[in-house]
């Protein structure tokens, strides 16, 4: 069953001079993660927030939760939680009151909402923290507390617009952690992200956008098997070029490409460890010593890089 579903959306910007998504087409399955990628200005939060009904598209069809969020936005709110690129918190309040605040929005109750941000505070090891200012707190502690924030209502989607944005290695992990535990309770999850590892690590399918459209989706390794296979990368003395050059061609059947400046030489080849053996073999032959030599695999940046043209960027589109 699905989740999610969009069709055809189009959103226009400045009279119809910026178009920020173009006929735009998802669908995310139930209880499933779907990592959105996709160059700055691609339509990654412009998606998210029509999908959470903060936007109204200008053409085109959508559904969370099998609800229509054109025609029952409200009825959607009440079944997804939305945590932004920014921690949408009240400094000021302490984490404790932050939580209360929003369950009193989402109409909870006095009695439940105080229940509710208790379990929160516990479930994102934020009690100890709960009753201190929110100015106080570190920035992977904000990030937990938006997320907690967005977790009152107990929502059936998710929708995570660069989680971990800001957060230094530790935090990111941290968040994973979190997010990881939320997958496993059942809950639908759209991530976008900047991070590309981040994709790899949590999604079960990746969408990359590009221009207000889905240009190519998959899981990691069926996206990364669209570049190719393995590259055999080896680096040698200057005087060894020539012939590791040679060697390299007629082990991988292709002319391999050659970085002056790191003296490394790379090829694709079909037969993986096979092909990284012979090339020992040859080297011990010709009395070669490789300073480094090694079998790569394509990453979500070469898939990004291939897709899109260029390299991912840090910052999302301000639509």
């Amino acid at each position: 069953m699905k989740s999610i579903i969009a069709e055809q959306l189009v959103k226009t910007y400045d009279k119809g001079k910026i178009r920020a998504l173009d006929g735009l087409n998802l669908d995310v399955e139930e209880g499933t993660v779907l990592g959105v990628l996709g160059p700055n200005g691609a339509g990654k939060t412009t998606v998210v927030r029509i999908l959470s009904t903060l936007l109204r598209p200008d053409s085109g069809a959508a559904t969370v939760a099998g609800i229509d969020v054109i025609k029952n936005p409200e009825k959607v709110r009440e079944v997804i939680g939305l945590s932004g690129q920014y921690a949408a918190v009240d400094e000021i309040l302490t984490g404790y009151d932050n939580l209360v605040m929003f369950g009193e929005l989402y109409h909870l109750g006095k009695k439940n909402a105080i229940i509710r941000a208790n379990e929160l505070l516990e479930r994102f090891s934020l009690t100890d923290a709960g009753k201190r200012p929110i100015k106080t707190y570190s920035g992977g502690m904000r990030r937990r507390l938006d997320l907690a924030a967005s977790l009152i209502v107990k929502p059936k989607v998710l929708f995570l617009d660069e989680p971990t944005t800001g957060l230094d290695p530790r935090g990111r992990q941290e968040m994973w952690g979190v997010i990881q535990e939320l997958v496993k309770g059942g809950v639908t999850l759209l991530l976008t992200t900047q991070y590309l590892e981040e994709a790899d690590q949590l999604a079960d399918e990746i969408a990359v956008i590009d221009t207000g459209k889905v240009i190519a989706r998959g899981t990691s390794d069926t996206l990364k098997k669209q570049v190719g296979g393995e590259r055999l990368e080896v680096v040698v003395e200057a005087a060894h070029v020539a012939k590791t050059l040679e060697i390299v061609e007629a082990i991988s059947g292709i002319k391999p490409s050659f970085d002056e400046g790191l003296r490394q030489i790379s090829a694709p080849v079909s037969t993986g460890s096979q092909a990284l053996f012979e090339v020992l073999k040859a080297f011990d032959s010709a009395g070669i010593h490789a300073l480094d030599v090694g079998l790569k695999r394509p990453s979500l940046d070469d898939v990004f890089l291939s897709l899109t043209g260029h390299a991912a960027e840090i910052k999302e589109e301000s639509k």
